[in-house]
């Protein structure tokens, strides 16, 4: 498929700045991570291949301060090119209708109703100015995977690109007052905050410590990153939490 520009269902444009509670794109967007593994899982049921060379199902949060990006990534069921365009621009089947009339102008209830109604994927322009999402479809080959971009302004651009790894990512290209999202240890508070009850691992590079580390826990779950107790730096990435998914 050659580069594409499309539009977005009306809805869509509408919807992309009414939510500005800024930490539950974090939240919506590992979640829709999760589901996606759990859709590899089910359909896996009936087709263990498509599980590929990569069986254990996971989700990784990356950064580049350098780039002022923010990537969330899962080893999931991925999407095709069509997938992309009918799930990334419309959202009309999630109830948007319902979702834009139920608004009621607090923040805070307002940001519950995004995960209700499945548009958590929108949310991501909250703290981003464009974003850039690129997969594939598991059983597809290397070859059928999609990119697709968009500045959240009513159009997105979306081409066929090649990609070995199954799943896919979502990277933000942050804003200039969102830059608060390329530590470590915000990502991490927020994570903890709101997605304890992720089943999968979530993972994050390990950063150096100067002396020596003391185990941090940010929630009660038994999920919470951690240090080796000899002091010795692990050469695993950090585990911001297990945990089943939303309901």
């Amino acid at each position: 498929m050659s580069k594409q520009t499309l539009s977005f269902q009306a809805e869509v444009a509408q919807l992309l700045h009414l939510v500005t509670h800024s930490e539950i794109f974090l939240r919506e967007l590992v979640s829709n991570a999760s589901d996606a593994c759990d859709k590899l899982r089910f359909e896996a049921l009936n087709n263990n291949a498509l599980y590929e060379d990569a069986p254990n199902l996971e989700v990784r949060v990356t950064f580049d301060k350098a780039a002022k990006t923010l990537t969330i990534t899962d080893n999931g069921i991925g999407m095709s090119a069509q997938e992309a365009i009918d799930h990334l621009g419309t959202i009309a089947k999630s109830g948007t209708k319902d979702f834009m009339g139920k608004l009621s102008g607090d923040q805070k209830q307002d940001a519950q109703l995004i995960g209700q109604f499945g548009v958590g994927f929108y949310s991501g322009f909250i703290v981003a100015d464009k974003i850039t999402v690129e997969s594939r479809r598991a059983g597809l080959k290397a070859e059928d995977g999609v990119r697709w971009i968009s500045g959240g302004t009513g159009d997105f651009e979306v081409e066929t690109i090649s990609r070995a790894a199954r799943g896919t990512s979502v990277i933000l290209h942050l804003r200039d007052d969102a830059e608060e999202y390329l530590n470590a240890w915000k990502l991490k508070q927020v994570i903890a905050k709101y997605s304890d009850h992720i089943s999968l691992p979530i993972l994050m590079e390990k950063e150096e410590w100067k002396s020596t580390p003391m185990t941090k826990t940010a929630a009660a779950s038994p999920a919470a990153w951690s240090r080796p107790a000899s002091g010795k730096p692990s050469t695993r990435p950090a585990r911001c939490g297990p945990a089943p998914r939303r309901t």
